[in-house]
């Protein structure tokens, strides 16, 4: 599953195919907005849509405001308010304010910033989306804003009318060890956002039966993980408790960047993992960014409370990073 919304790679068919296209952003949101800060649609010249600035509230005048920009090839700043009634019919409690940006590719959305934004994707890069609404520039960073890619939090700077739009890849979870704790992990991660992935050589474990729809590669994992890749958005997760499967996908997360390495075994199974790899060259400080034993200590007994203390830790150290 791609968890990418496609806003920006549809702008720019739309763009290239000569139909014309204007993106819209929720650049501020006040009360029980329907969508996040971010949230886009994008609207083609011929009217087609992709995606969504309020759950379906107000696309409609978004969409007349996309024309008139498309016309006289300036952007607009919008500002709607969402009654308790459409709230209600998008399934909100109570209604709140948005605001929306406007801009039509090419005239204002340079095309080519809009091809190296959809090209850092492609690459699971993330990247910020910068806008001076005053001075109207525009431009892309993978530097600074360190909590608002943390947080996936799109938003205005401090003190400033620059918005910022955060792009990251969608989050991904390799699990390594098709056991009874993954057939639990697999559903709750999908459920929070993530697209699981699980290595097991063995097809008794990885079977389409325990794991109906799911993405199972049986190689053995340093090979399956050189497949996939590590990257900042990645949580690894080892079930196996056998180092002749863990420890070789260990040493590549830990020369890869993955937000999240977990390796399930008591203290003393830890240990001895520890050991190994010192010997194999990993310092202290490398070693360290394995949770082991995995998961926040919440008494957890049987895999389904396994399951949820180890995505509770992933998820305090992709929000917090401890």
């Amino acid at each position: 599953m791609d968890r990418f919304d496609r806003c920006p790679e549809t702008a720019l068919d739309w763009h290239r195919a000569g139909k014309g296209a204007v993106l819209a952003t929720v650049i501020e949101t006040w009360g029980s907005a329907p969508r996040r800060v971010g949230s886009q649609l994008a609207i083609s010249g011929e009217g087609e849509i992709e995606g969504s600035v309020s759950g379906g509230c107000v696309e409609g005048a978004v969409v007349v405001e996309a024309m008139d920009a498309l016309s006289d090839g300036k952007p607009r700043e919008l500002e709607f308010g969402v009654s308790d009634q459409d709230a209600f019919a998008v399934g909100l409690a109570c209604g709140g304010t948005i605001r929306v940006l406007v801009e039509p590719v090419g005239s204002v959305l340079p095309e080519g910033i809009l091809d190296q934004l959809v090209k850092y994707r492609a690459a699971r890069q993330p990247v910020a989306y910068e806008v001076d609404l005053d001075a109207r520039t525009r431009s892309l960073t993978t530097d600074g804003h360190i909590q608002a890619f943390r947080m996936d939090r799109s938003g205005f700077v401090d003190e400033s009318r620059t918005f910022v739009a955060i792009h990251n890849p969608p989050l991904r979870l390799i699990v390594v060890g098709a056991v009874h704790i993954a057939q639990a992990l697999v559903p709750m991660a999908r459920i929070a956002g993530y697209d699981p992935m699980l290595i097991d050589p063995r097809e008794a474990f990885g079977s389409d039966s325990r794991f109906p729809g799911e993405t199972i590669l049986h190689d053995w994992p340093d090979e399956a993980i050189a497949q996939l890749g590590l990257d900042t958005r990645t949580a690894l997760v080892l079930l196996t408790h056998d180092p002749k499967l863990d420890d070789p996908a260990l040493e590549q997360a830990l020369r890869a960047e993955c937000f999240y390495i977990g390796a399930l075994g008591s203290k003393r199974t830890h240990a001895k993992r520890v050991d190994r790899l010192m010997a194999a060259g990993f310092n202290d400080a490398e070693i360290a960014l394995i949770h082991g034993p995995i998961g926040l200590d919440i008494g957890a007994s049987g895999p389904a409370e396994i399951a949820v203390s180890i995505l509770a830790e992933m998820t305090r150290v992709l929000r917090k990073g401890a």
